[in-house]
């Protein structure tokens, strides 16, 4: 007989797991994720990350960008947004960048280039995810900007209509 317990840290694990699925699985390289901070998704992503190999970044003005396996390296002079995000428009390669508590107002520059990401047509997948972005920064990009949240959907009560149950 095969039972599982369900433990906190795989309850973390799943969360972190769902929440990447439904990143890479946007229809835009730019997205806002409501709740991230408040879930701690920065926290559940990086076992997830650690194991899988996923690439995987953080960029926050105070580290500035850096791989969320190895959490003291980063990219030198990267706590600059704009040079951050030229970084990630140049990369060839998958990645996942994570943008933590961005600078407002957005200089036109950075919000140039985060209108270049989010419409850039690669081979490659790339998606650039503002946690919990202000309501005035999602509504100027609302044109290129996915919106996600990382709160659970309330679990639906199945109900009963015209004989058939229904959620």
């Amino acid at each position: 007989m095969n039972t599982s317990i369900a433990t906190p840290a795989s309850n973390t694990a799943q969360a972190g797991a769902e929440i990447l699925e439904r990143i890479l699985a946007a229809r835009g390289n730019l997205i806002a994720l409501d709740g991230g901070e408040e879930v701690g998704v920065v926290s559940q992503l990086r076992p997830l990350v650690r194991r899988s190999g996923q690439a995987v970044y953080l960029w926050n003005p105070e580290l500035g960008l850096g791989n969320l396996r190895e959490e003291h390296v980063g990219l030198p002079g990267s706590q600059r947004l704009n040079i951050a995000l030229r970084y990630m428009l140049q990369s060839n390669h998958f990645g996942i960048y994570l943008l933590q508590r961005l600078p407002l107002p957005l200089p036109m520059a950075d919000a140039t280039l985060l209108r270049q990401l989010a419409r850039a047509t690669t081979g490659h997948v790339r998606r650039v995810v503002i946690l919990d972005p202000p309501e005035s920064l999602a509504s100027s990009f609302s044109d290129v900007m996915v919106r996600l949240s990382c709160q659970a959907k309330p679990a639906q009560r199945p109900r009963l209509r015209d004989g058939r149950w229904m959620l």
